[in-house]
């Protein structure tokens, strides 16, 4: 039997320090004004106190990957065995990750507090409820939707069209019965029956508000302005026409603080918010980002799912919106995900396949060249696992090699930030290099809406063509008729693939993006264009993860990952 600890066993066996220990590496003072205790190991940052603190020449770091497989490729891992490494290597460094969604950790993927020694803790917590901003983010989303309803039932002065509410509820759970529903049945005294449905809580235009806003005046703004419904004549009706923005920003008041944590090593970690890279932007709180930036010399930071997805958004997005950009990108890969990606099945994976590799290095490939369009500087981390052959890495680093680009080995699964020394001194070596005014989004703000979806599908994921019915069309001319033509897009595709189709792996190039559904975000500021079958309610699969969590005897929770 292999010794091997889980994820869960050493989570359990760390030696955490107390919370104001780890801020005081941050320089942040053990006082009222500074933060506030969330128990021994947890607190949150008060918004006054960041305000205050002097912007610092810091370097930010983004940890991105090829396309997900279900061989893993372990980019949460790697954002935390890097900032563990540049720590080791005598440099002030702070992670800044997004929180986990409980869809996931009772469904497929599992949590996302990292994995073997390279993890943030208390892991339990962190992956659970934590300090409760995601039930935050779904009380303020249904209150919204308890006083469009309600607003209806009292007489509805503002006309609203009930076949034209945009507006669905959320819960932070994957429940497919949700999806579609019908509400307020069983007669007069319930209100109007109309259909209605439910989004996962990390889709909630909320949660990319929330992550997005630069303070609490900003966030109340942006909830203001959330297209919620349309009359009967097409005007459009918005959260502050049910004065809806106060009593929400009221529920977000708390959530809205940055939490802090720390690593196996004990380092800082700043985990705060977290929609999903695959139907959101994907990436964490503009205000952890930007305070991870004034109190440390170095931010890691990560973007959902592969680079196609979450860097694009992260780069397009939320560096557009907040006026920050990253010195170097990250890329992640595993030997195992590139065989996938060349054809072997997940039970073959261990064995040494050299061709299969090769065929799978095309994906690694187009995702250094798509990061490269914006002017970044790259580095690539082998995420190592014991089934990795020396001749199969060697491939990778000289493949890599070829393109201008360093492949650095990476251990810090099994050995933490020693795991990863040499990528923190190649990630220093290019924050160093990097040149600001090298840097660049895909596309301008002044092309219209249809351009930037065709750019995006053509650069990033190699589509030959863009398909859209007439309906689609007309929403977009009238959208950018209406002056949302300068808004950015946030594309919902599949996450294992360049193209719509899960299944068609490695980098294909010259298929079409067929897009479902447009959907305006005038809160967040930006158009959301779902193509294919992906879903904003994620559904459980035939086995969820559910099925094996329990307390033990001990009162200890099992089959968390």
């Amino acid at each position: 039997m292999s010794n091997v600890k889980s994820d869960i066993e050493i989570a359990r066996a760390a030696k955490m320090k107390p919370i104001k220990d780890i801020l005081a590496k941050l320089n942040v003072p053990d006082e009222p004004s500074s933060f506030s205790p969330m128990g021994r190991h947890i607190a949150k940052l008060n918004l006054e106190y960041i305000d205050k603190l002097k912007e610092k020449n810091s370097n930010l770091i983004l940890v991105t990957a090829i396309t997900p497989t279900p061989a893993g490729e372990g980019k949460t891992t790697t954002s935390v065995g890097l900032n563990d490494g540049l720590n080791k290597i005598g440099k002030k460094s702070v992670v800044c990750l997004r929180e986990p969604s409980l869809g996931p950790s009772f469904g497929m993927k599992g949590g996302a507090a990292g994995g073997g020694y390279a993890q943030v803790v208390p892991m339990e917590q962190i992956n659970l409820h934590f300090t409760g901003d995601f039930h935050a983010i779904t009380c303020a989303h249904n209150l919204l939707s308890a006083l469009i309803d309600n607003h209806i039932y009292w007489g509805n002065k503002l006309n609203i069209d009930i076949r034209r509410i945009e507006w669905k509820r959320v819960i932070d759970l994957n429940d497919r019965a949700l999806r579609s529903i019908n509400i307020n049945l069983g007669g007069i005294a319930n209100g109007f029956p109309r259909e209605d449905g439910f989004d996962i809580t990390v889709a909630s235009e909320i949660m990319a508000i929330f992550c997005l806003s630069n303070n609490l005046k900003d966030l109340e703004e942006k909830i203001g302005n959330i297209t919620i419904a349309y009359t009967r004549e097409k005007k459009p009706i918005y959260a502050k026409d049910l004065n809806a923005q106060g009593p929400m920003t009221v529920l977000l008041r708390e959530a809205i603080r940055p939490n802090v944590t720390q690593t196996l090593e004990n380092n800082p970690a700043i985990i705060h918010g977290g929609p999903f890279g695959n139907i959101a932007h994907g990436c964490n709180s503009v205000i952890a980002t930007k305070a991870g930036l004034k109190l440390s010399e170095y931010v890691v930071t990560e973007a959902g799912f592969g680079a196609d997805l979450g860097a694009e958004k992260f780069l397009n997005i939320k560096c557009r919106k907040s006026g920050i950009q990253p010195n170097c990108a990250v890329l992640v890969a595993t030997i195992r995900a590139l065989k996938m990606h060349g054809g072997v099945k997940k039970d073959e994976l261990k064995k040494e396949n050299i061709e299969a590799l090769k065929k799978g290095l095309p994906n690694l490939e187009r995702h250094i060249k798509n990061i490269k369009k914006f002017g970044l500087e790259v580095a690539v981390a082998i995420n190592h696992f014991v089934t990795d052959t020396d001749k199969e890495v060697k491939i990778v680093e000289e493949y890599c090699a070829k393109l201008g680009v360093k492949a650095n080995l990476c251990m810090h699964w099994a050995k933490g930030g020693d795991g990863t020394k040499e990528l923190a001194n190649h990630v220093v070596e290019l924050c160093k290099k990097s040149k600001k005014e090298n840097f660049r989004f895909l596309y301008s703000g002044d092309a219209n809406l249809w351009e930037k979806i065709e750019i995006i599908a053509k650069e990033i994921y190699g589509a030959g063509e863009v398909m859209a019915d007439t309906k689609i069309r007309d929403q977009l001319k009238k959208l950018q008729d209406d002056g949302f033509g300068k808004l950015p897009i946030c594309i919902a595709k599949t996450q294992y693939s360049f193209s719509t189709d899960p299944n068609l792996k490695g980098a294909p190039s010259g298929h079409s993006l067929p897009i479902r559904e447009v959907k305006l975000s005038s809160g967040a500021e930006f158009i959301v264009v779902i193509c294919g079958a992906i879903m904003t309610m994620p559904g459980l699969p035939r086995v969820p993860a559910a099925d094996s969590i329990k307390l033990n005897n001990k009162g200890e929770i099992e089959g968390l990952f």
